[in-house]
């Protein structure tokens, strides 16, 4: 658990929680980059409760404000066939909240799980889901801004032939591998960057 103290309140990052303590606790108004707050209120419940599922939220005692969550990748993509791995889903902090460094301890928080020294962990960022507006930030500042973030948590950008992280020039994977990951799962993702090349 850490703490941030602010002039008005003190916010509690913490985490893996349980869908029950989420249920507890409100969704921020904010908190809509992916989906309406209630949906994604229910979407943290969701991969709480899931076996491999681990949500790290930010809170108020009353408000979630934000909150970052862990899950098996769908099974619809490449990445599913892997047989350690995990996503970072999303990463998303209220409006009102940011600039606090509240994204940066929900990483920190995260990794200091030693079970995810255990995975190959990828995040896909697509830059339909990035708040552009609410930032003021051109799309690749937003961009640089989330690598840098997500640098600080030991992750690196990786080329890919991911149909869907081609679709625009500003989407990207990144991938940060645990320090108990072997080489055949490291070899394993490798072999997964590029699955569309051409075959005479």
């Amino acid at each position: 658990m850490k703490i941030i103290n602010t002039a008005t309140e003190n916010i509690i990052i913490e985490g893996p929680v349980t869908a029950d303590f989420i249920r507890s606790l409100t969704m921020h108004e904010k908190l809509s980059n992916f989906r309406s707050p209630a949906r994604q209120q229910e979407a943290l419940t969701i991969v709480a409760q899931s076996p491999e599922g681990l949500v790290y939220i930010a809170h108020n005692n009353q408000y979630i404000v934000g909150y970052t969550l862990f899950h098996y990748p769908s099974q619809y993509t490449r990445w599913s066939r892997h047989p350690r791995i995990l996503e970072l889903g999303a990463i998303e902090v209220a409006r009102d909240y940011q600039k606090m460094g509240i994204a940066k301890k929900l990483l920190e928080t995260a990794f200091e799980n030693p079970l995810l020294e255990e995975y190959v962990v990828i995040t896909t960022e697509f830059f339909w889901h990035w708040d552009l507006k609410g930032s003021r930030l051109d799309v690749w500042s937003y961009q640089k801004m989330l690598t840098k973030l997500f640098g600080y948590a030991g992750f690196k950008k990786r080329r890919t032939d991911d149909p869907e992280i081609l679709e625009h020039p500003a989407n990207m994977l990144m991938v940060r591998f645990g320090s108990k990951v072997p080489y055949q799962y490291i070899k394993a993702f490798e072999d997964l960057t590029y699955q569309n090349s051409l075959v005479d």
